[in-house]
C-alpha cells in the first residue's frame, strides 16, 4: 500500500497555482475547471488542489530550509514558524540517525499552513 494523492482546499486555482509553482519549482501537471482540481506531482504523489477539498496540514521537504522561507516571506508569504529544530533522529526510525529534523511553518495563498521541513 502506498499514498496515491493528498487533497487541499483551495478557493481561486489560479492564485493557488502560482503560489504552489513557485514554492515546488515546477508547474502543474493537469487542471480540470471545471469541475475544479489542480494537479502538481510530488515525486509519484499527486497533490490535488480543490475548492471543495478540506484544508490539510501538508508538509514538504525542502533543500535549504532557511533560503526557502525568506524567498517565501520576499514574495509577501505570512510566515507563521521559524524554522526550528523539531526532532533529532537518535536511531533511524523516522529519518536518518543522527540527522536534526528542522521545521517552519508558512500559509500558502488559500490560507492553509504548510510545513516545510529539511534534515540536517
Amino acid at each position: 500500500m502506498g499514498l496515491v494523492q493528498v487533497a487541499q482546499r483551495a478557493q481561486d486555482l489560479d492564485r493557488a497555482a502560482a503560489f504552489y509553482e513557485d514554492l515546488l519549482g515546477r508547474p502543474p501537471t493537469a487542471r480540470f475547471d471545471p469541475p475544479g482540481l489542480l494537479f502538481f506531482d510530488l515525486d509519484g504523489v499527486r497533490l490535488l488542489l480543490e475548492v471543495g477539498a478540506p484544508s490539510a496540514l501538508l508538509y514538504l521537504r525542502v533543500d535549504d530550509l532557511a533560503a526557502t522561507v525568506e524567498r517565501l516571506r520576499g514574495r509577501g508569504v505570512v510566515v507563521e514558524s521559524e524554522p526550528h529544530v523539531i526532532f533529532r533522529h537518535e536511531d533511524g526510525t523516522l529519518g536518518p540517525a543522527g540527522t536534526d529534523e528542522r521545521h517552519a511553518f508558512v500559509r500558502d495563498s488559500e490560507d492553509n499552513l504548510v510545513g516545510l521541513v529539511e534534515l540536517t
